[in-house]
Order: structure tokens, then sequence, then C-alpha cells
């Protein structure tokens, strides 16, 4: 990665084990990604006062070559599930890019008529 990992943590009690979780979890992405050039990670809880109990948002922002990866996850009561969730969505994500940047994703062709029906209104 060039630029170094940011981890913000806010509303939610900061502690060694969640921050080693997300620099684990980032390093798998690398591992799986060599095209990772910056990685953004935000926990926290939104001030909703309507729910019950904690309701934890995690936002991954992975910025590679040509474009930016945002995923954006809520999930109630566990702030680990929600990180396993998110960092779920991302790698897909990552999934989806390197097969784009590979060319294993073709453009869809633009739909022709049925030449069949064509050559038989002319007949």
């Amino acid at each position: 990665m060039q630029i170094p990992l940011q981890i913000t943590i806010r509303d939610v009690d900061h502690s060694e084990a969640l921050e080693t979780r997300i620099r684990d979890k980032v390093a798998k992405l690398e591992e799986f990604s060599k095209h990772i050039i910056s990685c953004r990670v935000v926990v926290e809880v939104p001030h909703k006062h309507h729910h019950q109990g904690k309701q934890f948002n995690v936002r991954i922002d992975i910025g590679v070559p040509g474009s930016e990866i945002v995923v954006n996850r809520d999930h109630a009561e566990d702030v680990y599930v929600a990180l396993r969730d998110t960092f779920d969505a991302a790698k897909r994500q990552l999934e989806d890019y390197a097969r784009k940047i590979r060319g294993d994703i073709k453009a869809h062709e633009p739909r022709r008529t049925n030449e069949s029906e064509d050559e038989a209104g002319g007949q």
C-alpha cells in the first residue's frame, strides 16, 4: 500500500484488539489484491436514538488505480461481526475490480434485431 492505513474509531470503546483485528483484515485484503493504493477504515456508533442497543457502522474506502471501492455496512450489537461482514463485501468488490482490469468481464454488445426477421420482411 502506497499510503499508510488510516483507522478512525468514533464513539466506540477503543481497544488494541479492535485495532489489531482491523489491521489483520486489511493485511488479508493486501495479500489478496496487490492493487490497493490506500485504505481508510471508520468504525462508529451513529447517533440513532430510536434503536435499542448499539448499532455499529463500518466504512472502508479502498483506493485502487483509477477507482475507489467504498463499502459501508451497519450491523447491530457486535462490532466484530460488522467488521467481518464489511471486509467480506470489500473482498468481493476487489474480486470484481480484479476481473474487470484483467478483462474477464466483457462489455455487453448492443442488442441486434433478429436477422432472420429482417430477411423474411425483405422477401
